[in-house]
């Protein structure tokens, strides 16, 4: 057993809450829960289920945020006096702030610990909502979504990480599925209640997940792995133990992390000339190039403006079968979490790509042919509602692998002495290239919807070869085992 069972005259092992949470303590080993179940608190999955239930209210936050554009939009206009253009770039600042978010993310997590991080994330976010909620014209719209964007930005990057971090290894690739469901749970949330709520309330609802997460923060242990880098041994085995459960022998895991960790801590820094060997050009091509290629693939462009998107199909109702894309994602997504250990993340990342590339290829040629196409005509209807089916078809493989693999592949195969680095690096290049595609969309869309699709289903195409040759399986190893493959 760990040494951790073994503590001296059964002293109190309660921590602060930016280390190892605040709710337990352990007494010649029986643990306390805070709500009356010591055999709940001594499961395993139960400890880190919880653990990710919290921190999976920040990327509900990000999902609400991407998703709160596309109802809001002709209310906003109307109000403000906007012009598309103005929308356009309204929706964009999210990823914008976003990108600032994300260039700090790495090193704040670094420093801090993954949950101070989620902490000071959440603050702007809840300010950002404020503004947009209460303004009166463009510029507070602006500095309300760039706040938002900040905090989203952080987000993106910890959940992902904390979850790798925390997980045991045959359920990493659910639990790291997790985030990507937050994050289809939050599009959704957004989509429904802008069926029925007006825009500034919406953005008051926003509010919520962070007002949850920030007291939910005080109930978790700070990651273990993040503990022993940070040479925070006592707290280290704490949580490790927390994690696995009172009566679990974690001896050789602590042993693992240790050496992982000491090895990456002989050398802290490295120049910038050993970026060239492999096992750091590798992990951190590979991590950049899917999370570029997700965003590629024109995803929120297509959440962003879904609607719209629609309403140019012809379909009457494009708010509610806004929703109904939103629903589909979150059950697709659900998939995913059982299918992440089972059939591996690699095998879902070519499928759900070439999934993609074939469901934009139908839509793209749906909109091609009803150019040529009067109205009036039954085939215009026919090709309406097949350009709708290929829309949630995209949106449905997206969901089955490149919406959470990505980022669930970033946060396992980068090494850990240039985690916080490469990983804001990493995060940084898909928040820009989301505002590029998110910037674009409209304008595309209004040159060539068929063009449109095309572009994105060719980007999906090549995400096929790119993964083929280059993304490694992660599944049923250790981080320190995946990192070492890299040598």
């Amino acid at each position: 057993m760990s040494s951790i069972e073994d503590s001296e005259d059964g002293r109190d092992l309660r921590k602060p809450f930016l280390h190892t949470g605040s709710w337990y303590r352990m007494n010649n080993k029986q643990p306390i829960n805070f709500l009356g179940s010591s055999q709940a608190i001594r499961d395993a999955s139960i400890s880190v289920f919880a653990c990710v239930a919290i921190v999976a209210l920040g990327p509900i936050q990000f999902g609400f945020t991407s998703g709160y554009t596309s109802p809001t939009q002709s209310a906003i206009i109307s109000d403000l006096g906007l012009s598309v253009s103005e929308f356009s770039l309204f929706g964009s600042l999210s990823n914008v702030g976003a990108m600032v978010g994300a260039i700090s993310s790495g090193q704040i997590a670094e420093y801090i610990g993954r949950k101070g991080s989620l902490m000071i994330a959440s603050i702007p976010n809840i300010i950002g909502w404020l503004i947009i909620s209460f303004a009166k014209d463009s510029s507070f719209l602006y500095m309300g979504r760039l706040l938002e964007g900040f905090g989203v930005g952080v987000i993106s990057y910890t959940v992902p990480v904390y979850i790798a971090e925390i997980a045991p290894q045959n359920l990493r690739g659910g639990l790291g599925s997790v985030n990507q469901l937050s994050v289809t749970i939050g599009i959704m949330l957004a989509y429904l209640l802008g069926i029925f709520v007006p825009w500034r309330i919406l953005a008051i609802l926003g509010i919520l997940p962070c007002a949850i997460l920030i007291p939910g923060l005080f109930f978790i242990p700070e990651s273990p792995r993040w503990l022993a880098k940070m040479g925070m041994t006592d707290e280290f085995e704490t949580s490790l133990q927390v994690l696995r459960g009172f009566d679990t022998d974690i001896a050789e895991e602590v042993t693992e992390i240790k050496t992982a960790v000491a090895s990456s801590s002989r050398r802290t820094t490295i120049r910038f000339a050993e970026l060239k060997q492999r096992r750091y050009w590798l992990p951190l091509m590979i991590g950049i190039g899917l999370l570029v290629l997700q965003q590629l693939s024109g995803i929120n462009g297509v959440l962003f403006y879904a609607s719209t998107i629609f309403e140019d199909a012809g379909i009457k109702s494009s708010d509610v079968a806004t929703f109904g894309v939103g629903a589909v994602q979150v059950l697709a997504t659900s998939l995913t979490l059982w299918l992440a250990d089972k059939s591996g993340r690699r095998l879902l990342l070519i499928i759900s790509s070439a999934g993609m590339a074939v469901s934009l290829f139908v839509v793209a040629i749906a909109f091609y042919v009803k150019v040529y196409v009067s109205e009036s005509s039954s085939l215009y209807g026919i090709l309406s509602y097949l350009s709708v089916a290929g829309v949630v078809a995209m949106v449905i493989t997206f969901s089955l692998g490149m919406g959470a693999m990505p980022w669930i592949i970033m946060s396992e195969i980068l090494p850990i002495n240039i985690k916080g680095l490469a990983g804001s690096f990493a995060t940084l290049a898909n928040w820009f290239f989301s505002w590029l595609v998110t910037l674009t969309a409209n304008i595309l869309l209004d040159w060539s919807s068929g063009g449109t699709f095309t572009i994105y289903a060719v980007v999906c195409a090549f995400t096929v070869v790119f993964v083929s040759i280059w993304v490694p399986e992660t599944k049923g190893k250790t981080l320190e085992e995946i990192q070492r493959s890299f040598r």
